[in-house]
């Protein structure tokens, strides 16, 4: 259980992405901000300090909030708080959260923070960017910076022509909404940002990563995930280039080879946990242990319905819809 919460709250896609291009996410979202900062001074990302103000706050789990802290032109020190809100609808709680968050570095720290959010949902409408209350002599009104990650869908040439790594980033994340319900679909748009990695001439560590984004976010169903990296074996061979991937970094292909070695079928309950996990968080050890009881063909079945799941409950709904006694 430790080592499969490791990987669904510190390995998240979008934690490893902003810590590999922290400069590059700050340039790309909030460029007003990051004109403050001296990149030449090395920044440090504070994960231990933001552990103690998220636990006291016991707001549960977050799925990628950096607290960040950098160097002003100036030479002061300066701290961002930056949050990447995956759910896939809005929170009604959301701003006071962040005011909480933010309220609790000052408190504890004696540090301000300029509060930083990222929105990865698809409701337009939804674009919290304050905290408020007036009362009689008091009132406050807190506010935060936001990214809507929707909007760049009227911007897409312009991500195609950027050579920022969050350009991907922010593509792959679109088409991956887009693309909910239509495999074959996704599986034509995933090829093409693969593809495009290399368009781009990007240095080897970099389509690595990127791809390893790509690949997390945009979940296809086995069979077409075999077919995609066939096909992209062939455009590789094609352009005289190794084979980028590895077993490792594929989940099909990890799940393929656990199966070889403690059973097709224990290999495929791994594979199937390790993709919920990416979708809807840590599951409970009852959910765990019933999905453990589910035949090749209910497992094979959940891996398609899986690629929809937005929240635990649409896990739990399926289970009650579709486990036999």
């Amino acid at each position: 259980m430790t080592a499969k919460r490791k990987r669904a709250d510190n390995d998240s896609p979008w934690k490893e992405i902003l810590e590999a291009y922290f400069p590059q996410a700050m340039q790309f979202f909030f460029p007003e901000v990051a004109a403050l900062i001296n990149w030449e001074r090395p920044h440090e990302f504070l994960d231990k300090e933001f552990q103690q103000i998220a636990r006291d706050a016991k707001q549960g789990r977050r799925y990628a909030d950096k607290l960040v802290k950098v160097w002003q032109l100036q030479g002061e020190e300066m701290w961002l708080l930056i949050h990447v809100e995956v759910q896939a609808k809005p929170e009604e709680a959301f701003a006071q959260r962040m005011f909480s968050y933010n309220l609790r570095i000052f408190d504890k720290f004696g540090k301000p923070a300029i509060s930083l959010a990222i929105l990865c949902d698809s409701d337009p409408s939804w674009r919290p960017n304050q905290y408020s209350y007036s009362y009689p002599n008091t009132r406050l009104n807190f506010e935060f910076g936001t990214v809507k990650l929707l909007d760049y869908q009227n911007r897409w040439a312009e991500l195609e022509a950027s050579e920022n790594p969050f350009a991907t980033v922010v593509m792959a994340h679109l088409k991956t909404q887009q693309t909910t319900k239509k495999p074959l679909e996704r599986k034509s748009e995933k090829f093409s940002l693969m593809r495009r990695l290399y368009d781009l001439g990007l240095k080897e560590r970099d389509i690595r990563n990127l791809y390893r984004f790509i690949d997390w976010v945009m979940i296809l169903p086995k069979g077409l995930e075999v077919e995609l990296w066939e096909e992209f074996k062939q455009f590789e061979q094609e352009r005289s280039m190794s084979y980028m991937t590895t077993g490792e970094r594929i989940g099909y292909e990890r799940g393929k080879f656990e199966g070889k070695l403690e059973g097709k079928l224990e290999g495929e309950q791994k594979l199937i946990l390790r993709l919920l996990q990416r979708r809807v968080g840590e599951l409970p050890q009852s959910v765990m242990e019933t999905i453990q009881t589910l035949s090749t063909t209910q497992l094979e079945a959940l891996g398609e319905a899986l690629l929809d799941f937005t929240a635990i409950e649409d896990l739990l709904n399926w289970l009650a819809a579709n486990q036999t006694a």
